[in-house]
Protein backbone atom coordinates (compact mmCIF):
# COMPACT_ATOMS: atom_id res chain seq x y z
CA UNK A 1 0.00 0.00 0.00
CA UNK A 2 1.63 3.11 -1.36
CA UNK A 3 0.37 6.27 -0.11
CA UNK A 4 1.86 9.04 -1.91
CA UNK A 5 3.54 11.90 -0.85
CA UNK A 6 1.03 12.16 1.67
CA UNK A 7 0.72 9.06 4.26
CA UNK A 8 -1.79 9.08 6.65
CA UNK A 9 -2.53 11.60 9.50
CA UNK A 10 -2.47 9.02 12.18
CA UNK A 11 -0.20 5.74 11.56
CA UNK A 12 0.49 3.20 14.46
CA UNK A 13 4.10 2.26 14.76
CA UNK A 14 4.46 -0.98 17.01
CA UNK A 15 7.37 -1.58 19.44
CA UNK A 16 7.83 -5.12 19.55
CA UNK A 17 10.43 -7.47 20.82
CA UNK A 18 11.35 -10.25 17.81
CA UNK A 19 10.37 -8.19 15.06
CA UNK A 20 10.97 -11.23 12.70
CA UNK A 21 8.52 -13.08 14.50
CA UNK A 22 5.78 -10.07 14.92
CA UNK A 23 5.80 -10.01 11.13
CA UNK A 24 5.38 -13.67 10.43
CA UNK A 25 2.38 -13.32 13.39
CA UNK A 26 0.66 -10.15 11.40
CA UNK A 27 0.66 -11.66 8.49
CA UNK A 28 -0.81 -15.12 9.30
CA UNK A 29 -3.16 -13.61 11.98
CA UNK A 30 -4.05 -10.22 9.95
CA UNK A 31 -3.24 -12.00 6.37
CA UNK A 32 -0.38 -8.63 6.12
CA UNK A 33 2.01 -8.23 3.95
CA UNK A 34 5.42 -6.93 4.65
CA UNK A 35 6.11 -4.44 2.29
CA UNK A 36 9.28 -3.09 3.70
CA UNK A 37 11.74 -4.13 6.03
CA UNK A 38 15.27 -2.82 7.29
CA UNK A 39 17.56 -4.73 9.13
CA UNK A 40 19.38 -3.05 12.03
CA UNK A 41 23.59 -3.24 11.99
CA UNK A 42 23.45 -5.99 14.16
CA UNK A 43 21.18 -7.97 11.88
CA UNK A 44 19.08 -9.54 14.28
CA UNK A 45 16.42 -6.71 14.95
CA UNK A 46 14.06 -4.87 12.17
CA UNK A 47 14.93 -1.48 12.67
CA UNK A 48 11.84 -0.52 10.51
CA UNK A 49 8.93 -2.36 8.63
CA UNK A 50 5.71 -1.48 7.11
CA UNK A 51 3.14 -4.01 6.98
CA UNK A 52 -0.22 -3.87 5.28
CA UNK A 53 -3.05 -5.49 6.83
CA UNK A 54 -7.00 -4.24 7.46
CA UNK A 55 -6.91 -1.96 4.15
CA UNK A 56 -4.35 0.35 5.77
CA UNK A 57 -0.65 0.38 6.82
CA UNK A 58 1.30 -0.51 10.27
CA UNK A 59 5.04 0.45 10.63
CA UNK A 60 6.83 -1.84 13.17
CA UNK A 61 10.73 -1.92 14.93
CA UNK A 62 11.94 -4.23 17.52
CA UNK A 63 13.10 -2.28 20.99
CA UNK A 64 16.46 -0.55 20.93
CA UNK A 65 17.26 0.29 24.67
CA UNK A 66 20.54 1.50 23.96
CA UNK A 67 19.23 4.44 22.41
CA UNK A 68 17.04 5.26 26.02
CA UNK A 69 14.11 4.91 24.00
CA UNK A 70 11.02 5.80 25.60
CA UNK A 71 9.31 3.70 23.55
CA UNK A 72 9.11 -0.17 24.82
CA UNK A 73 6.90 -3.21 23.73
CA UNK A 74 3.94 -3.73 26.18
CA UNK A 75 5.73 -6.72 27.10
CA UNK A 76 8.42 -4.94 28.65
CA UNK A 77 6.06 -1.95 29.73
CA UNK A 78 3.83 -4.53 31.38
CA UNK A 79 0.57 -3.86 28.97
CA UNK A 80 -0.60 -1.88 26.38
CA UNK A 81 -1.23 1.57 27.03
CA UNK A 82 -4.02 1.88 23.93
CA UNK A 83 -5.46 -0.83 21.63
CA UNK A 84 -5.43 -0.52 18.05
CA UNK A 85 -9.16 -0.69 16.86
CA UNK A 86 -9.66 -1.90 13.40
CA UNK A 87 -13.39 -1.34 11.93
CA UNK A 88 -14.31 -3.48 9.59
CA UNK A 89 -17.41 -4.13 6.82
CA UNK A 90 -19.67 -6.47 8.56
CA UNK A 91 -20.23 -8.33 11.97
CA UNK A 92 -19.22 -11.43 10.65
CA UNK A 93 -16.16 -10.47 10.04
CA UNK A 94 -15.12 -9.43 13.41
CA UNK A 95 -16.01 -12.90 14.11
CA UNK A 96 -13.77 -14.16 11.43
CA UNK A 97 -10.71 -11.70 12.21
CA UNK A 98 -10.21 -12.69 15.87
CA UNK A 99 -11.29 -16.14 15.26
CA UNK A 100 -8.03 -16.11 12.64
CA UNK A 101 -5.51 -14.31 14.89
CA UNK A 102 -6.90 -16.33 17.78
CA UNK A 103 -5.66 -19.44 15.59
CA UNK A 104 -2.21 -17.70 14.85
CA UNK A 105 -1.19 -17.30 18.76
CA UNK A 106 -3.32 -14.02 19.91
CA UNK A 107 -5.18 -14.47 23.33
CA UNK A 108 -9.51 -13.24 23.35
CA UNK A 109 -9.90 -10.83 25.99
CA UNK A 110 -13.43 -9.76 25.00
CA UNK A 111 -15.07 -12.30 23.07
CA UNK A 112 -16.85 -10.90 20.04
CA UNK A 113 -20.72 -9.42 21.20
CA UNK A 114 -22.90 -7.74 20.15
CA UNK A 115 -22.79 -4.14 21.89
CA UNK A 116 -25.10 -1.20 23.29
CA UNK A 117 -23.51 0.67 20.54
CA UNK A 118 -24.81 -1.60 17.96
CA UNK A 119 -21.67 -2.84 16.67
CA UNK A 120 -19.89 -6.54 16.98
CA UNK A 121 -17.41 -5.96 19.07
CA UNK A 122 -14.34 -8.01 20.28
CA UNK A 123 -10.60 -7.88 22.09
CA UNK A 124 -7.58 -9.47 21.82
CA UNK A 125 -3.99 -9.19 22.52
CA UNK A 126 -1.29 -10.57 20.13
CA UNK A 127 1.66 -11.98 21.22
CA UNK A 128 3.63 -9.11 21.08
CA UNK A 129 1.31 -7.44 24.27
CA UNK A 130 -0.52 -5.00 21.40
CA UNK A 131 -4.02 -4.93 21.94
CA UNK A 132 -6.25 -4.57 19.34
CA UNK A 133 -10.14 -4.18 18.99
CA UNK A 134 -12.59 -5.33 16.05
CA UNK A 135 -15.53 -3.49 15.37
CA UNK A 136 -18.29 -3.84 12.84
CA UNK A 137 -22.08 -2.42 12.52
CA UNK A 138 -25.07 -4.32 13.30
CA UNK A 139 -27.37 -4.97 10.52
CA UNK A 140 -30.34 -2.62 11.38
CA UNK A 141 -32.85 -5.64 12.46
CA UNK A 142 -30.21 -7.20 14.67
CA UNK A 143 -28.81 -3.26 15.99
CA UNK A 144 -32.15 -2.85 17.51
CA UNK A 145 -32.35 -6.28 19.47
CA UNK A 146 -28.83 -4.70 21.15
Amino acid sequence: MAFGPTPPAIQVHLCVTRGNEAIRFYEKAFDGVCTMKQMADDGVRVMHANIDLFGSEIMLHDEFPEHDSEVLSPLNRQGASVAININLPAAEDVDAAMARAEKAGAVVIMAPQDTFWCARYGRLRDPYGHVWAFNAPLPPAQASQS
